[in-house]
């Protein structure tokens, strides 16, 4: 199968704003999900060169990348995108379900709150845009293992944006952006077995057309990929996934995220969109 090169990358046609955070004190010393084993531990070194190729494939596709500063002990803290949902220009901070990662939260929203941004502190479990994904007119929002379904309602109340909630049932794609991500701002690629039969009904009903996902390419994270509408960032190793999308006339771009994979995260954990006021 031939991979994207730098050449054949299309720019984007509406450039995002992503923060990101450099695995520098990435580690895998605890086990919160099954993706977990402290005893086979992780390289640093290799984490942050594959974050670092991650991270440049967004920059050359004119996405704008901002950073927040690691904070040692927090070992996680490179999944960006559990640190809060940002929509309109708000912030709905996140508070996490498992206390290793408590501080994470209170660090995202004062990244936010010191540049201006209007946040909100949560009253109830939530992981962010781990289980918090945006499309044009709804926000999906998985529970079952991390967020509280009371957390959609309070996303909700204070963002103004209808909040769709879905069940998650398998372990392994314990938030929601492990299972599916928006093509575009109508559309999405998901693995249907993540989800109870009541939400598969509702994402069939909701996505007549969306991509429907191999469990080989949900077996490696395929579906915690990002796009932009024109250009699709996956797991490499999700090949029958990105030959559908190619099919599907967009421009996949493979990144190698193996080590961080370790600690159950890809492209989308690594990657929180910071969106302004629509």
């Amino acid at each position: 199968m031939r991979t994207s090169t730098h050449k054949s990358r299309r720019r984007a046609c509406m450039p995002k704003h992503f923060l990101m955070c450099r695995p520098d004190y990435f580690t895998v010393e605890y086990a919160i999900n099954p993706w977990m084993h402290p005893e086979a531990g992780a390289d640093r070194d290799v984490a942050v060169r594959q974050w670092e190729g991650l991270k440049a494939a967004y920059e050359e596709l004119g996405h704008e990348v901002s950073l927040i500063d690691p904070i040692e002990g927090l070992p996680d803290m490179v999944f960006a995108a559990n640190g809060a949902l940002v929509v309109g220009g708000r912030v709905y901070g996140a508070r996490f379900a498992y206390p290793q990662r408590g501080p994470e939260g209170p660090a995202y929203l004062r990244w936010f709150a010191e540049r201006g941004y209007p946040v909100r502190e949560p009253q109830h479990v939530n992981e962010g845009e781990g289980d918090f994904l945006t499309l044009d007119d709804v926000i999906l929002a998985g529970t079952g293992f991390r967020t509280d379904v009371v957390a959609h309602q309070e996303a909700q109340e204070y963002l103004g944006r209808p909040v769709i909630s879905l069940t998650l049932v398998d372990p392994r794609f314990y938030h929601l952006d492990t299972a599916l991500f928006p093509l575009d701002g109508r559309n999405v690629a998901y693995y249907p077995e993540a989800f109870s039969a009541g939400s598969r009904e509702v994402l069939r009903r909701m996505f007549p057309d969306a991509v429907l996902a191999t469990a080989e390419d949900a077996e490696v994270l395929g579906l915690n990929a990002v796009s932009d509408g024109t250009n699709v960032v996956v797991n490499a190793e999700a090949s029958t996934l990105q030959l559908e999308l190619k099919r599907r006339g967009y421009e996949v771009i493979p990144v190698e995220l193996s080590e961080l994979r370790k600690a159950g995260g890809g492209p989308k954990c690594c990657t929180l969109e910071i969106r302004g006021e629509n």
